[in-house]
């Protein structure tokens, strides 16, 4: 209530701003072709899901892999629909999994130290600067890492015998009536948010549904790092936060 009263009557306070003022996407490191780590910079540091602020002036960037190769589950506890299923995202159980969030937080870390942010930082807070080691690290990930919402690929759509969906119709395999359009279907993550991809999803099943004559395709040219476009051409072949 006290945000919200700020806001409305004063025009400030934590509901003066969304939050989420900066992002960015880079490379963790040179031999990766595309960006694979992605930030949110925030001006006050708290958690994702708006519970423990710091207590204090501070500031924060979220951070972490984009892509993540780690393969969870989703197991049914109960023939009542109405009870919540298991879910496991399985995080850092692969080798890739593990460096990219090392690099993820001492690529936040470096930023955080800049000489633009010295007039503000009154010292790291979270994971802390005893955090230093690459398992004191993944031990800080293991504990406090939160989820983003952009869970994907439980029932993903193919034709070979482990896939769920028909990609030419967008029905289950094996039943009538029924097709799944969202997140679920894609038979992996996308390397960036899943709303956009979602929305596309959506327009092509719409387009399926209706027997509509699909677009003609298009080959749309993407960014390219200019190292790793001029590799390929030779080769021909948990979120720290500072108080303030």
């Amino acid at each position: 209530p006290r945000v919200g009263f700020e806001w409305l009557f004063f025009r400030r306070g934590p509901g003066a701003t969304n939050h989420f003022e900066a992002g960015g996407f880079i490379r963790s490191n040179d031999d990766v072709a595309y960006p694979n780590l992605m930030f949110h910079f925030l001006p006050l540091a708290i958690r994702y899901d708006g519970t423990q602020p710091a207590g204090g002036h501070g500031y924060q960037v979220h951070v972490g892999p984009m892509s993540s190769d780690a393969r969870g589950s989703v197991r049914i506890t109960s023939p009542n629909a109405h009870v919540h299923p298991a879910l496991s995202f399985n995080y850092l159980s692969t080798d890739q999994d593990r460096r990219e969030w090392v690099e993820a937080i001492r690529c936040a870390r470096h930023i955080l130290v800049q000489p633009a942010f010295a007039e503000f930082d009154a010292g790291e807070i979270s994971p802390g600067p005893e955090v230093q080691t690459d398992k004191e690290v993944l031990d800080w990930v293991a504990r406090d890492a939160e989820t983003a919402l952009h869970p994907s690929c439980t029932c993903r759509m193919g034709v070979d015998r482990m896939s769920v969906v028909d990609p030419s119709t967008m029905r289950v395999h094996g039943l009538e009536g029924l097709r799944v359009v969202d997140a679920s279907v894609m038979p992996y993550v996308t390397n960036a948010n899943i709303y956009a991809p979602v929305m596309m999803i959506a327009e092509k099943a719409a387009d399926l549904i209706r027997g509509a004559t699909p677009m003609p395709p298009r080959k749309v040219d993407f960014h390219r790092h200019p190292a790793t476009v001029s590799a390929a051409a030779g080769s021909q072949s948990p979120e720290p936060s500072r108080a303030s």
